[in-house]
Parts: structure tokens; C-alpha cells; sequence
């Protein structure tokens, strides 16, 4: 049998082989939910290498838009796409100075970041009538934060397209932690009161704090955004507005995803299931969540002919419900004893509409469930909004159910040591794509693909009560900063990631090279490349080290992202790349040879030409090195030279007196690099066009001599790089010349600690590589 089609028939069983995977043919929602993996109930580690002699193929990646239409919530915008654009930030704003400020002058805070006028309420200024924006004083006489607490019945939408955004404010307001987090309590109408407030929000890996003035938009005296049911409470309408400050405006606010919003208000990752093809093991998947505080809800898919429909057992469609319980329940039959999985809902409406089938309120079924149990669920029989349903009747009568995982840092020590809450375990990363360099595009194209960033895991441990011994992997990529370029055009890329099995990480190159992925397929990867802000999988992996490479669906596609990577228990993280450091660079002329005699009858021209030019104090400036570079470099600049910034940054790093010039010993320590420099470029320089690809930057410079990651490549291709993703002869000469110099110096760090231009190479800053610090 063909090599290569048995082992992608062991990693991909249910796909035919070569075809093209869809949503139909296994888990998995629009990249959410179970990526393709191998079958997690048959497959183990392989003991050995798993490396063949055959290349191999896998499936064609598919790449999907997801429009308006299949938006949670949406209003005509992409999934995930709830902002056109942060708007240019000015100073930092301190909420705790400026309101004492405003306080000591008895005057009120005014926003200069985000103005009171029409161009914080829409993208182009414009509106359809003229709105008065009014403070909360000028609207009632006696305003108020909060008026007898918070609840979901101070979250009424206004005539802003952002039920999705809605959604999400009624599920945090049953979670008093997460609430006062995003709203602090330390602000109000009292006597510390100065017309300024301020909000907190998680934004690509950071928690920012958002300051607003209190002055919202209204329509003859009436509020026309978000608020609330009290006519004095105005916590609900203040919230709205920082987040419509975070986004550029309140048009930015339309359309949107819940998710979206719950990431944003807990710095979680949320993952999506649909329930006609959920996975079999979904209620452990829900319980776990519930016993890490993960925040859950679920809905029906709504009906296109009536808003907000009641179906016959009480659930209304299109509408978002909480999941507050999770559990195992001891049931007594005549006929059996055990265990039964029930899920407690709640409508955030909190009135008499709820669930009236099986263990409903009035439910028969509740008889067999001993009085022990119904204590500790809490049972209550009122007109409250909650109530309890099994697993079955769950998945028959909701279409899909959203699950957000918190952060470590989002359960309290107290939580913890009272046992019923557990955390996950996350790594973090940031990384870019750069057109040339780390833009490699998927699987597809092969040649390509290896230039992706690339991050070794490694999972020592099983899941707690696993009895198949695997470890549960919740793997998130996420594009940052699309939104702040959306009114140049700038939309969602289709982004995904691919999991690969390292049998012994030290038996491979590192980053792992082409003629790896050449000889192994994936393991495990998200379903297909989607234009959405985030896309998250689920795997369960038997013990292990893996490398995840995140990527656009097409090469030299641009854009940041974040990489996150919960588990259950320990996993250790780190990027898979190259250190940065010097090493002997690649011979490229060998003695005793008619180029080596060539070479050096060049070497004596270009020393009698500086001597000409540099007069008796034999130091030359940078136009006269600029000279000398041309005369010497005229087939590898094809007659074009060298650039005036090239010279004087030249000039400025190898003058060591600050003359301003190159004495004769400063100019042979450029022109050796030159001379290796020179035959090196040729060599890669493929098409003979006078300049490097990104692609061909690594190779190149690692011939002459110097080791470095993906992030200093990167910083390298915005520095020297045009807009082809191309770097000259002369600017990857000043690139080497820089390299040797800082590279250097960091190497003596260790002796002289305030040299700081790399950090400690030998070691990687959580999330973070060596040579962040360097500036180019």
C-alpha cells in the first residue's frame, strides 16, 4: 500500500484521501469547536521516528468568508467583526488624576479622545438627525451608578445593532467578580464626581483601562443607545459608550459576535459548538468548564418570521441563556440507581417564561431525586427564570452552546483551596507574519510553509479521569489590531494553525525545515482557514512534544496575532526557532584558486582607490565611502550604488573616535565583511536581480555567520526591506554590518550589564523571544 495514503488515512480516517475537508465529515463548527485530528480514542505516540522515505501528502486546505448572515447576533457585518478601527490615541489618560484634577477645579471632564459630537457616534461624521449629548444631571435629577445592585434588566438595547454586545453584559452581570472588574466601583455621582468614569476591557493579551466623560448621545432628552430599565441608573450606557471609545465609535459597535464581546470582558478564550455535530463527549467538556468557572451559554436558532418566538416548552428562540450548573445528579428509580447529567439554565429575562418539559420546575422527574441531592443543587420552585434540564433534551432543543474559558489569574486563591474550582493551564504568545519572511501561507503551499512561526508544547500529563490517557489542548489564534486598519480596507484574514508530532524533538531541525514536512503529516489542525477574529480548536493529545504553526491561508499575507494554549494540566511552551547568535561564517573563495587571485587583485584596487581619496589624514567621510562602496560594488549594485543613508549609518557604526570618518583599519574591517558578504548575496540572490527575497534573508545571513530567530527577522524585513518584501545589496550589507555589531555586544552583555541591546540569549522571556529589545 502507498506509504504516504496509510499514514494520512491514520491521521485523517474519516476524510477521503486528498479531498477537501468540510464541517460534515467530522467535528467542528467554522474552525471552533473539535479540530481534525487523529482519532483520539485509537491513536498513540508512535514509539520510533515517524519520518519516511515518501513525501507526504495531505488533504487541500480549504479557506472560508463567513459573511453577515451567519453572525451570532449580527447586523450585516463578518462574524467577529465589531469595530472599524481604534481611533488615534493621544496622552495617556490617568482616570485617578484627571478626576482629582477636575475636583480640585470644580470643573467637569470633557474627553478630547473621544468628542461629543458626530464623529464619535458613526465612521464618516455623518448622521441622519442632530443628537444632543447630554450628562446623566441634565437628563434626571438624581443619577445614579447602580440603583438596587446590577442585573440583566439594565442592559435594554437602544436602536445600535448590538444585541451581540448585549448578550454578553447580561451574562457578566451574573458573575459580581468578572462585573466589578469591568466596571469599577471606585466611581460615581458623589461627592468625588467630575463628570469622568472609567472602564476595563482585555485587548489582544492586556488588560486596558478606558476613560470616558459622561456626556451620551440622546434624542430629545431621551437616551437612543444601550440602557437601562430605572431611568437614574446609568451604568449600562457609560459601559456602552467606553467600548464604543475602544472601538473608534458607536457605528463600530454593530454586528458582532458574542464571543467576541466575552473575550473581551474576561481575557478568556471561547470556544463554539453546534449540537448537530457536537461531540460525544460534550457534557464532560461542559462540566469541566463549569468546575474551571468558565462562563457558558447557550441558544435556538431564532425564527425568520417572529422576533423572540416561544416555542411550546417554553424556550424562546433566538435568544441567549446561562448555563449556571453543571452536574452528575444521584437518581433512585424502582428499577435503577446511579447517575443522571443535568445542566441548570437561567433566562436572563428572570420571569415565569421557562423550560416546562423534564425536570422543569413542576417536573414529576424531581421524585427520584433523593432530598440530600436536591439540597446541594439549590432546588428552588419560582418564577425566576432557571431551571434544569438533562443532557438529552439540552442537545435536541439548542442549536449551539458558547463556553469561555478564564484565565488562571481569573479564579481567586480562595476559589481554589475551597476545591470546587480547578484552573487551566496557559501558555501566551505574541508573533507577526511578515510578507517575505514569516508569511508562509498553509499547508498548501509546501515550499513556502516553514517560514511560519512555530511553538514547541510539550504535555507530560493526562487529563484527571481520562481512562483513554490523553490530554486535553484547547489551542486559540488570534488576529490582533485588524480593526484599527479597517477604514484603509484592511478586512479579517482567513487564518489557522496545524499541530505536528516531534517523536524526539532532538532529532529535528529547529525551526523544522522542509524536508520535514515534506516526510510527516499533521497530527491534529483547525478544520479550515476562516476570516474570523479568533479561531479556536479543542484536541485531546496523548502525552508528548508537539510544534504548532500558526498561519495565514495565503503566503505573504501580513498581520499580528496571539497564540493561546490552555490545558488542563502543565504544559511547557516555547518558541521553536533558532537562538540568536554569531557563528563561523560559510567559506565562499578557497585558497590558491584563480577567484582567490582575483579576489585579491580587487582587494589592492579598492586600497589604492581609498588611499586616492582619503588624503593625508587618511580617514574618509561618508559620500567619499560612498564612492569607494560604488567603485567596488558595481556588478552587485548593477550601477546603482550604494544609498547616502546606507553610507552615514555605516560611518556611524564603525567610527569608533566620532570623527565622523573611517580611518584605513575601520574601513578593512567593513571591507572583509563586504568581501564574504559579496559572494554569499550571489549565491542566494537566485534570479540574479540584484536583491534577497525575505524568504532567502535567513539562509543568507546565515551563511555569514549569523544565527537568528523569526522576530529579528522580522524587525529586519520592516527595517531594510522595500515593499516587494525585498532587501538591496547595500542595505543587506549595513543589515550585516548591524547584526555583527549588536550581536557582539550582546555577547560581552555578561561583562558590561549595561549593554542591553539583546537580552540573555541563552534564555526566552515568557511569550517573548531574544533580540525583542533590538532596535534596528
Amino acid at each position: 500500500m502507498n506509504p504516504s495514503y496509510q499514514q494520512y488515512r491514520n491521521a485523517y480516517p474519516e476524510l477521503p484521501f486528498m479531498g477537501a475537508p468540510c464541517a460534515s465529515n467530522g467535528y467542528g463548527w467554522h474552525g471552533n469547536g473539535y479540530g481534525w485530528q487523529l482519532d483520539p480514542l485509537k491513536w498513540t505516540c508512535p514509539s520510533g521516528d515517524t519520518e519516511s522515505n515518501e513525501v507526504v501528502s495531505e488533504p487541500i486546505l480549504s479557506s472560508q468568508k463567513v459573511e453577515g448572515s451567519h453572525a451570532w447576533f449580527g447586523s450585516g457585518r463578518s462574524l467577529g467583526e465589531s469595530g472599524s478601527g481604534i481611533r488615534a490615541r493621544g496622552a495617556v489618560q490617568d482616570f485617578y488624576e484627571l478626576r482629582d484634577y477636575h475636583v480640585d477645579n470644580g470643573t467637569l471632564f470633557e474627553d478630547p479622545e473621544f468628542p461629543a459630537d458626530s464623529s464619535s457616534l458613526t465612521h464618516n461624521g455623518r448622521t441622519d438627525r442632530h443628537y444632543e449629548w447630554l450628562r446623566p444631571g441634565e437628563i434626571v435629577d438624581d443619577p445614579q451608578l447602580f440603583v438596587e445592585g446590577y442585573s440583566r434588566f439594565d442592559v435594554q438595547q437602544g436602536e445600535l445593532g448590538d444585541c451581540w454586545l448585549l448578550a454578553a453584559v447580561a451574562n457578566l452581570t451574573l458573575y459580581r467578580r468578572l462585573f466589578f472588574q469591568i466596571v469599577p466601583d471606585d466611581q460615581g455621582f458623589d461627592e468625588k464626581y467630575a463628570g469622568i468614569f472609567h472602564f476595563r476591557f482585555w485587548q489582544y493579551g492586556r488588560w486596558i483601562d478606558v476613560v470616558i466623560d459622561d456626556r451620551l448621545p440622546t434624542y430629545r432628552g431621551q437616551l437612543v443607545y444601550l440602557h437601562s430599565n430605572e431611568e437614574n441608573e446609568f451604568w449600562s450606557a457609560l459601559l456602552e459608550k467606553a467600548y464604543a471609545k475602544l472601538h473608534g465609535s458607536y457605528e463600530a459597535l454593530k454586528g458582532g459576535s458574542t464571543c467576541e464581546a466575552m473575550e473581551d470582558f474576561t481575557g478568556g478564550v471561547t470556544e463554539m459548538y453546534e449540537m448537530k455535530s457536537s461531540p460525544p463527549n460534550l457534557f464532560k467538556i461542559i462540566l469541566k468548564a463549569y468546575e474551571r468557572g468558565s462562563l457558558m451559554g447557550c441558544s435556538l436558532e431564532p425564527d425568520p418570521h417572529v422576533l423572540e418566538a416561544e416555542t411550546p416548552e417554553g424556550l424562546i428562540r433566538g435568544h441567549a441563556y446561562s448555563i449556571t450548573r453543571v452536574k452528575y445528579v444521584d437518581i433512585r428509580t424502582p428499577n435503577t440507581v446511579g447517575k443522571i447529567p443535568l445542566l441548570r439554565l437561567r433566562n436572563p429575562w428572570g420571569n415565569e417564561i421557562e423550560w416546562n418539559g423534564p425536570w422543569s420546575d413542576q417536573s414529576p422527574e424531581w421524585r427520584f431525586i433523593p432530598d440530600y441531592e436536591k439540597t446541594n443543587l439549590g432546588l428552588t420552585v419560582d418564577h425566576d427564570g432557571e431551571f434544569w434540564m438533562s443532557l438529552k433534551d439540552f442537545q435536541n432543543r439548542f442549536d449551539r452552546v458558547e463556553i469561555c474559558n478564564l484565565t488562571p489569574d481569573s479564579l481567586t486563591e480562595e476559589e481554589i483551596s475551597r476545591g470546587n474550582m480547578k484552573q487551566w493551564e496557559m501558555s501566551v504568545f505574541e508573533g507577526e507574519w511578515v510578507r517575505g519572511v514569516s508569511s508562509g501561507g498553509c499547508r498548501n503551499f509546501l515550499e513556502t510553509f516553514p517560514y511560519n512561526p512555530q511553538y514547541r508544547i510539550t504535555l507530560t500529563e493526562i487529563d484527571d479521569d481520562d481512562e483513554d490517557n490523553k490530554c486535553t489542548v484547547i489551542i486559540a489564534l488570534l488576529q490582533k489590531n485588524r480593526r484599527s486598519k479597517k477604514q484603509r480596507g484592511v478586512e479579517f484574514l482567513s487564518i489557522g494553525f496545524a499541530v505536528f508530532y516531534l517523536s524526539d524533538p532532538s532529532r529535528v531541525p529547529k525551526p523544522l525545515d522542509l524536508n520535514y514536512f515534506k516526510y510527516n503529516v499533521s497530527v491534529a489542525r483547525s478544520p479550515s482557514f476562516i476570516n474570523l477574529r479568533e479561531v479556536t480548536c479543542r484536541f485531546r493529545l496523548p502525552p508528548g512534544t508537539y510544534c504548532i504553526v500558526p498561519s495565514t491561508y495565503e503566503p505573504n499575507e501580513e498581520g499580528e496575532f496571539l497564540l493561546r494554549v490552555f490545558s488542563e494540566k502543565k504544559n511547557n511552551m516555547e518558541m521553536f526557532d533558532d537562538p540568536v547568535a554569531i557563528k563561523a561564517p560559510v567559506a565562499t573563495v578557497a585558497s590558491a584558486t584563480p577567484e582567490k587571485q582575483a579576489q585579491d587583485e580587487k582587494v589592492d584596487e579598492v586600497r589604492q582607490y581609498f588611499i586616492q581619496l582619503a588624503g593625508d589624514d587618511m580617514e574618509i567621510d561618508w559620500e567619499e565611502l560612498k564612492d569607494v562602496l560604488d567603485f567596488a560594488t558595481r556588478k552587485e549594485t548593477a550601477n546603482h550604488g550604494f544609498s547616502r543613508d546606507v553610507c552615514k549609518s555605516i560611518v556611524a557604526l564603525l567610527d569608533a573616535d566620532h570623527s565622523g570618518k573611517l580611518g584605513f583599519e575601520e574601513f578593512k574591517s567593513l571591507w572583509s565583511l563586504i568581501k564574504n558578504a559579496k559572494q554569499i548575496f550571489a549565491k542566494h540572490d537566485k534570479d540574479s536581480s540584484g536583491s534577497l527575497s525575505g524568504f532567502e534573508l535567513r539562509h543568507a545571513l546565515n551563511s555569514c555567520g549569523y544565527l537568528l530567530n523569526t522576530h529579528v527577522l522580522n524587525l529586519l524585513m520592516h527595517r531594510y526591506g522595500n515593499k516587494k518584501a525585498e532587501i538591496a545589496f547595500d542595505e543587506f550589507i549595513l543589515c550585516a554590518l548591524k547584526l555583527k555589531t549588536m550581536i557582539g555586544e550582546a555577547c560581552c552583555a555578561a561583562h558590561r550589564p549595561h549593554v542591553s541591546h539583546f537580552r540573555d540569549l541563552s534564555k526566552e522571556d515568557e511569550g517573548r523571544c531574544p533580540g525583542d529589545n533590538v532596535v534596528f
